[in-house]
């Protein structure tokens, strides 16, 4: 079977810092080659659950959890997880609902989100996957380094644009075997190939400029 073409990272509206409306990314995802898209907003899966009810063949229920430690990804979620517990407690929640896990762009210092050596390597034995590519990183060296840390440890990577807007979708993507459960999905990532560039540092920005914007009242429509 030919591979499919995925984007591991997106964000909607229900993002603090997005205002992607989930009806219009998923038009770019279908304009853009994107066969499947994972919507991971900040500690909440109801833009995933939103995407999914109109697309539930291209949609992959996420989020993106702040822990006490760093961030985490989330995949085939069935129940939001919240903010502010431990990464232990996060990737065992995770794990009761058969969830895939992957740690987010692990070495992007400047955001907030990034992790400490001595905190990443603590838990790389208890997830999937390390987000070996992350097209928002500020710094260069970031993905090499996640990269590097992958095939240190043995454990397979995720890439996604982590797109806040839509001119960022697909940024990041992977080429994948079809897959319609986590098994499946930690199975192809053995083979994935990555097609990715980095976005431009403007793009934080846009993120900036959303924030603002819902602070003055913005309301999807």
């Amino acid at each position: 079977m030919p591979p499919i073409t995925v984007d591991l990272h997106c964000h909607t509206y229900h993002s603090n810092d997005s205002l992607m409306l989930p009806a219009k990314l998923l038009e770019v995802c279908r304009a853009r080659g994107i066969d499947r898209v994972a919507i991971t907003d900040h500690n909440t899966i109801e833009g995933a659950l939103e995407a999914h009810d109109l697309a539930p063949e291209r949609v992959i229920v996420g989020e993106e959890i702040m822990t006490t430690c760093g961030e985490i990804l989330g995949y085939f979620m069935r129940e939001q997880i919240p903010a502010g517990l431990s990464p232990q407690a996060t990737i065992q929640r995770l794990r009761m609902q058969g969830a895939l896990i992957s740690v987010s762009h692990p070495y992007d210092s400047v955001r907030a989100g990034s992790w400490s050596e001595a905190d990443l390597r603590q838990i790389l034995p208890l997830v999937d996957a390390i987000e070996v590519f992350n097209a928002r990183t500020w710094s260069a060296s970031a993905n090499p380094r996640a990269q590097a840390l992958a095939i240190e440890a043995g454990i397979r990577g995720t890439a996604g644009s982590d797109a806040h807007a839509y001119l960022e979708v697909g940024r990041a993507v992977m080429h994948l075997l079809d897959f319609d459960r986590p098994t499946g999905m930690l199975a192809s990532l053995l083979s994935a190939q990555v097609e990715a560039r980095r976005s431009s540092p403007l793009v934080h920005l846009l993120s900036r400029y959303a924030s603002w914007r819902k602070r003055a009242g913005w309301k999807p429509s």
